[in-house]
């Protein structure tokens, strides 16, 4: 009888891999629903637009050389454009994250009954499972029938194991396309997972009930970005020629790390019942080539970049003077993609992409 539970969940585990989160789902519900809506699970061509519109225009593809597959579809086989994006399993099977210049690699666990995960006060622990029974017959099950846990791999209670596909990307140029500082990673305190997976209320597995889960809609730009508000500080003085404002990024990497983002702070200006916008300020890395902007895989350079930097308190200047009783409505968002780059990629009929989204607004009333 034990063999064959052993056989089922070995099983069940396989076909988590060929059916993404569908096995997943049985014993973690509220999780499967999250991460149906995330980019990791859209991370494929076939639901990216932004990442297939890159990709459409890839000089690779016409030599049917899918370079992207390690990170955007890692289950699938070397260079094949699959349906499937990233799945419970690429990520809870990452052992280590070997480091190289062009990118990082995961290297991935040859065991396929373990996965990884972190939990506090766990961290030596592996568990297996096994059913025993007392002397009065109460029987007591231990972990999963479906997978072991182990919680001893230290890289999963820091940033360290998104490192391997959110570290940098150098093009064919050796240019870093993308990069984002992996100091904050380490820290076991505040990395990438405490704030693009905040802990929620809900339990995490319907195995055994908690009251909290890690969030794995994996808050972000496309997802959830007003989870990402509170890292944003807004301040405002007057000043003798009008007044400042300073915005504060408190987050461990730039406001945006994506090269074809573009944030905007919007400031208007409101006295009595007149509403006036006042000048938008934008904020971006354009990388290009020969001080024009180009395609990632073309560029050489950083053309331009006056994005607002990890841990940076940037001061931006208004001409108008206030007055006593005027209120400033302060606005800071986002384009996906950058407005000027949207024909390019032919996406400039696409809704989504088009829209500003709003990341925090604010209400500042002079006296």
């Amino acid at each position: 009888m034990k063999i064959l539970i052993y056989i089922l969940a070995l099983s069940s585990l396989l076909l988590a891999n060929a059916e993404d989160t569908a096995s997943c789902k049985k014993c973690h519900p509220t999780i499967a629903a999250e991460f149906a809506s995330s980019m990791h699970k859209k991370s494929s061509i076939y639901e990216d637009k932004v990442h297939k519109a890159v990709w459409d225009k890839h000089p690779a593809k016409a030599k049917g050389n899918y370079n992207c597959a390690e990170c955007h579809t890692p289950n699938a086989s070397s260079q094949e454009v699959s349906h499937e994006g990233i799945t419970c399993i690429s990520c809870h099977t990452i052992k280590s994250v070997e480091k190289h210049a062009a990118r990082n690699k995961n290297i991935n666990t040859t065991d396929k009954h373990t996965l990884f995960s972190a939990e506090k006060g766990r961290k030596s622990e592996v568990i297996k499972y096994k059913i025993t029974t007392s002397w009065w017959g109460k029987k007591t099950t231990v972990g999963s029938a479906y997978h072991d846990i182990d919680y001893s791999n230290k890289e999963y209670y820091t940033g360290e194991t998104c490192m391997g596909c959110h570290s940098h990307k150098q093009n064919s140029h050796q240019f870093d396309v993308c990069r984002t500082d992996d100091a904050g990673a380490k820290n076991e305190k505040e990395n990438c997972i405490t704030c693009h997976m905040p802990k929620i209320g809900g339990t995490a597995t319907t195995v055994r009930l908690s009251e909290t889960h890690a969030y794995h809609g994996f808050a972000g730009a496309r997802v959830e970005p007003r989870m990402l508000a509170k890292y944003v500080i807004f301040d405002l003085k007057k000043t003798t020629k009008g007044f400042e404002v300073t915005v504060e990024n408190k987050a461990p990497h730039e406001l945006m790390t994506h090269p074809l983002r573009v944030v905007q702070l919007k400031a208007t200006l409101i006295r009595g019942t007149k509403h006036t916008a006042l000048k938008t300020h934008s904020f971006a890395r354009t990388i290009g080539t020969q001080g024009k902007p180009s395609m990632p895989w073309l560029a050489t350079e950083v053309v331009s970049n006056n994005m607002i930097g990890s841990k940076e308190k940037r001061v931006v200047s208004f001409d108008e003077k206030l007055k006593s009783g005027d209120k400033v409505e302060l606005v800071i968002g986002f384009y996906v993609v950058n407005p000027k780059v949207l024909k390019k990629l032919n996406l400039q009929d696409d809704k989504e992409l088009t829209a500003f989204t709003v990341l925090k607004s604010q209400y500042f009333t002079i006296e």
